[in-house]
Order: structure tokens, then sequence, then C-alpha cells
């Protein structure tokens, strides 16, 4: 039974590039198997916590069709799947592992934690606690009954290797020597990510671990947690972390890690998605276009490459205009009016310029930019034509004359008019383009001028002069 899951925090805007990379992954694999892909909030690190996050990274996995089969808001049999709603949970098996010897409580202020780390790093010993309290439980117990704070520890074995295999990257092996014995419950009693993720993972059955590749090194504390239980292991895959070109780390200092921020920039879902998972993955036949269930067909952990992938932008617009070049004029049609739901369009403006925008825009942004002048009239020019009103009166006068408001007509008509005022194709279009649209650049002016229609493209003229 294929089980894999996300546990997103809410401690940002949303979720972040590298998380929706790693959902896409973990449910591609679930439904590949006909497994279960389930989305469980983190929301256990309180100093961090971001209000309404939450409400936004399920809204953006929404807005990208990556659905839970179980989540807080599908619900399941094995929630809840809010860490918060869990801690009598977490409790419980805390107080089991301190009973079986495999944890301890600890009083030791950050103070004295704080002087043994910076004595074993001027040792150039592995920083780390150093069991002080476990050897002082007596001592612990009375501080406690005091009203003591305290937290939770795990009692790291000496000299253990720990040993995993990762379905990326082979056999993986730490020494537990340079483990810290690490804490499980906080002083406030929520637990920490370590505990919370395996007893979580246990308990809905995760068959699956698919995470970053930072993550490795916390595997080997996992481990020791599954065995201090007595539990059965995960099958473990972590998966490279995405790169800008220049090979660094994707940050929210340098980059736009928002998952949110590219569908509001115009991004399609699919093409996003596309990108995504051709991140350290490549399709068996080499096409870099394809849909979520060709991906899911194809998609296995072992194709995965655990160098880090770049992820460029400028790449993803170039597969993102591929996506709006082969698209239904019809589902085009309908991403441009909700992605400008809030201008309210003209439904009709809007499917007659399709056709000539297509090939011209990577982004639904780039329509407005592009195609704005259609529902707008200028405001202002990007080239000053104010010394060819002359001219601008005979365009209108022709244009007055033309009957059969087509096109090709508008064309052929502009054209004999440039003819006889002997001035070059080029300098007269450009004159009424800027005239009819306020820009250098359009869609093609004929076409655009028939679907504006003869009284807006006359009175545009008009206003100009």
């Amino acid at each position: 039974m294929i089980r894999t899951r996300i546990a997103p925090s809410p401690t940002g805007e949303d979720i972040h590039i590298g998380n929706l990379y790693t959902a896409y992954l973990n449910w591609a694999f679930a439904k590949k198997h006909d497994g279960t892909f389930i989305v469980r909030i983190e929301d256990t690190d309180r100093t961090r916590y971001v209000k309404g996050a939450e409400e936004k990274i399920l809204s953006t996995l929404h807005a990208y069709g990556i659905l839970p089969d179980e989540s807080v808001d599908a619900g399941g049999e094995y929630g809840p799947y809010r860490q918060s709603e869990r801690l009598e949970i977490y409790k419980k098996y805390s107080e089991e592992l301190i009973a079986n010897g495999k944890a301890y409580c600890c009083t030791c202020t950050k103070e004295r934690l704080a002087q043994v780390r910076d004595e074993m790093k001027e040792k150039k010993l592995v920083p780390k606690y150093d069991k002080y309290c476990l050897s002082h439980q007596e001592d612990v117990k009375k501080q406690i009954k005091d009203g003591a704070s305290y937290v939770v520890r795990l009692n790291v074995p000496e000299n253990t290797d720990v040993v995993f295999q990762d379905i990326i990257r082979g056999e993986v092996k730490i020494n537990s020597d340079n483990l810290d014995d690490q804490v499980l419950i906080k002083s406030d009693g929520f637990p920490t990510y370590h505990m919370a993720v395996v007893v979580d993972d246990f308990l809905m059955k995760i068959s699956h671990v698919i995470r970053a590749e930072e993550w490795i090194s916390s595997t080997p504390k996992h481990i020791l947690l599954y065995l201090a239980f007595g539990w059965e292991l995960p099958i473990f895959a972590h998966v490279p972390i995405l790169r800008n070109p220049d090979k660094s780390k994707l940050s929210k200092r340098k980059n736009p890690v928002w998952a949110s921020w590219y569908l509001e920039q115009g991004f399609l879902p699919e093409a996003v998605l596309n990108y995504l998972a051709l991140m350290g993955w490549s399709h068996p036949e080499g096409v870099e276009i394809f849909d979520k269930d060709e991906f899911v067909k194809e998609f296995t952990l072992e194709r995965v490459r655990p160098v880090g992938p770049i992820f460029d932008v400028k790449k993803l617009e170039w597969m993102n205009g591929k996506y709006i070049m082969k698209a239904q004029s019809s589902k085009l049609k309908a991403q441009i009016l909700h992605y400008y739901n809030k201008k309210n369009l003209d439904e009709g403006i809007v499917e007659k310029s399709i056709p000539l925008i297509k090939e011209r825009i990577k982004t639904l942004k780039d329509y407005w930019d592009i195609a704005g002048f259609l529902f707008e009239r200028p405001e202002s020019y990007e080239k000053d034509i104010g010394e060819h009103k002359t001219l601008l009166k005979k365009v209108t006068e022709t244009l007055e004359s033309i009957e059969n408001w087509k096109a090709n007509i508008i064309g052929e008509n502009m054209q004999s008019l440039a003819t006889s005022e002997n001035i070059p194709f080029s300098k007269f279009f450009m004159i009424l383009r800027i005239a009819i649209s306020g820009k250098k650049v359009t869609p093609p002016l004929n076409e655009s001028m028939e679907l504006l229609g003869k009284e807006e493209c006359i009175s545009r003229i008009e206003h100009a002069i």
C-alpha cells in the first residue's frame, strides 16, 4: 500500500516552489501506484507561525491541481492532519520512550547548553549535548516537580553506525557519535520536527518518505527513533534541492520562491509542473513537454538524479510560451478571463484576440502588455506623432470610405494611401499603430483594427490628432 505525504509548515507567505516540486513528486508517485497522497500541516513551530499561511498553502496546491487524498480539508481515517491537534499523541509516545530508557528529561538552561557547545568547539569536538541530565535524573525529577522548565531528549547510543538505503543515493551511513541527543518535546509541550514526523509517518502508514536532500542529515535521528519504538522503517528517497543558474540555493532574498508568485505572474500551472518534473528527472524518450498524466505514467524515483537541478525562470518562460501556443483557444480564453477577472474583460474581444497573440506572449501577464489597447484607449503614446496630423486626417478620411470593414481591405486602403503620400510602409504603419494603440509593438495592426471596429479606430485617431 503506497502512501506518500508532504508536511509543509505555515511559517511563510505560502508554499515554497521547492516544496511544490517535492509535493508533485510525492503526488505523482502515489498516483502511479494507485496509492494515497497526504498533506499534513506541521504547525508546531509556534514562534514562526504565520496566520493564514495554512490556508494559502492549501489554496496554492489546489490551484496547481495537486489535490490530497487526505488532509485538513479532505479528512481521512488517520487524522487529525494538523500537528497542533496531536499533542496528546506525541506526549503519550514520549512517555513510552522515557519509560523504556530511550529518552530522558533535561532541565539544562540555555546558558549551560551554550557553554557546553562552546567548550566542545574549543576541543574541536562535535558540538552537542553532554548527557549531563541523563546521569542526574533524580535531581531532574525534583526540579520538574518544583516547576522547572524541561525538554525531552532522545538517548542516542554511543558509537553506533546508523545505515539506511536511499532509493536515489544508495547506502548512507552516519555514526551516532556525530549526532546530538536531539530534543523530542520542547519546553512548551510541542514536539520538535524530529519527534512529530516519525510518529505521524508511522501512525499514518507512510510507505515512502520522499523529501529534499537537506533532510539527509536528520534521517539517522529519525531512524534511531523508529528503532527505539521498534517500528518498521519507511523507504527513503531524498530528492535534490533546486538551484539557481549560478548553482546557489534558491533563497527568499534573491529569488521569487513562493509557488503562488508564478501564478500571479501569469505562468500556467501545467507549465510550472512540467518544468518542475524535469528537475533532476528526464522523460525516458527525451521529450520536454508532457502533461501530468504522462508524468505519472513515466515517473520513477530511480531515474531521479542526485545532482542539484537548475531552476531557470527564463527556461520556464520559454516552456510556458510553448504551452500557450499549443493551448486550445477556448481554454486559453478561460485562463485569460480568470487571470484578469478584476478587469471584467469583454469575452468577445478576448476570444477574437487569441489568434493574434498566441504566438507572441510567454505568460498571461504579457497579454495585457500586448493587447490591453483592445480594451482601453491609450492615455499616452510611446512615440510623438504630433507632426503627422495632416497625414492622420487623410487616414480618417480613407477609413471613413471603407464599407466592408475587414483586415485585408483596411490594409489595402492604408497601403494605397501610403503610396500616394510617398511614405514608406514601415513608417506609415508605425504612425498608424501609435495612433491606434499608443504602442510601437502590437498584434497584427489590420486585424486589431478590424476587431476594434471602424468607429473606435477613427475616434482614436482623431483623439491622437
